[in-house]
């Protein structure tokens, strides 16, 4: 897969970022994988896990079943994201033994 810079442009609130991790402010480059899910669980240490449903055929039964797809990603200081939200996540180099994905955008924010 070939490298790519994020080419979003940084959250306009956060303009002194200081995590190296950061696809937008630091020296993390990501890679074109892409998943789109919602945040259901925030941990320290700038982490959270996303979760996505998906449809599977079940060809014997002739009918769909809901499975669903849990990621670890590293949540940037200057994105911030809360649970609840709708984020997109992309493939960058493993950050630690789980997380080799990072956000990159918030699509959807979860009302107070």
């Amino acid at each position: 897969m070939k490298k790519q810079a994020v080419t979003r442009a940084a959250p306009p609130s956060q303009a002194a970022c200081a995590d190296k991790k950061c696809p937008m402010h630091g020296a993390l480059s990501v890679k074109s994988e892409e998943h789109k899910g919602m945040i259901i669980k925030k941990d320290s240490h700038n982490s959270a896990t996303i979760e996505w449903e998906r449809q599977f055929y079940l060809p014997k039964y002739e009918r769909y079943e809901r499975r669903r797809s849990r990621l670890h990603v590293h949540n940037p200081s200057c994105i911030a994201s809360a649970v609840g939200d709708t984020v997109r996540v992309r493939r960058t180099r493993p950050l630690s033994k789980t997380k080799h994905f990072v956000i990159v955008e918030v699509l959807r924010r979860e009302s107070p």
